[in-house]
């Protein structure tokens, strides 16, 4: 599998896009970034659209790509949790906001919803996915996704403490984690449900116990004005544990 991470960030700039993966060109996760990062022709190779949860920053070219799709009679599905999809077709797509695509075009809307139960893997455009619940500040979860010949990898998507609860589960060769916020933020991270340097390595802690060893991992959502402090914790982080912990940036792709 080849990973290009589109948006490695959670505020939008010249330099910086919204949260936002894609896989082998096919399958996205989170859409914060795909129009603004993709042709035309690169979005139409898009099939599927996971969602970790209904924030804007990971959800807003649903709507942007619906539209795009409208005029070629083109329709993607778009897989999450049942109460993201809802928050979707309540708040964007809802014919005040933004059309419906679930319903337009008439004869092929360019939206097609599917709800995933959690701990359930599903097959989707030819990956097994798994989502499994993690701690943010709505609902949301995280994804295992797996190729054919068995290589995977981990996106928690938005998340704070708590993902040991999901290592039990999985045996990804990459994990891809939320690192918003600086140590010196730690009290403010945790109850907006995301992870501090200092707060991932406890996470990365119980993975090596649990599982026994430790993946490569890129971390991504960084709040940029916090860029260079989180490097350098992360930095000495990934020396304190003898792991490869790697800043994601817009355009980097990953082999799995």
């Amino acid at each position: 599998m080849e990973i290009r991470i589109l948006g490695a960030h959670n505020v939008e700039s010249a330099e910086t896009r919204l949260t936002s993966l894609l896989v082998d060109d096919v399958l996205a996760v989170d859409a914060g970034a795909l129009t603004s990062s993709l042709s035309f022709a690169e979005q139409e190779k898009v099939g599927s659209i996971l969602l970790t949860h209904c924030h804007y920053d990971h959800i807003r070219d649903v709507a942007a790509m619906a539209l795009n799709f409208s005029y070629i009679r083109k329709t993607v599905n778009v897989y999450s949790q049942a109460s993201t999809l809802a928050a979707i077709l309540s708040n964007v797509l809802n014919d005040i906001i933004y059309p419906d695509f679930t319903k337009r075009p008439t004869q092929k809307p360019s939206v097609k919803c599917h709800q995933l139960e959690t701990y359930k893997a599903t097959n989707i455009d030819g990956y097994t996915v798994l989502a499994l619940p993690v701690k943010h500040a709505v609902p949301a979860v995280g994804y295992q996704i797996s190729s054919k010949d068995g290589q995977s990898f981990f996106f928690s998507g938005d998340t704070g403490p708590g993902l040991s609860s999901c290592w039990e589960h999985i045996s990804p060769q990459l994990l891809i984690i939320d690192l918003t916020m600086p140590n010196e933020l730690e009290e403010h991270a945790i109850p907006a449900g995301h992870l501090t340097p200092r707060l991932l390595g406890k996470e990365l802690g119980q993975f090596k116990k649990v599982k026994g060893y430790l993946p490569p991992v890129v971390v991504i959502h960084v709040a940029t004005m916090f860029e260079n402090q989180i490097r350098e914790q992360t930095a000495q982080l990934a020396k304190e544990l003898g792991a490869k912990i790697t800043a994601g940036h817009e355009g980097m792709k990953l082999k799995v």
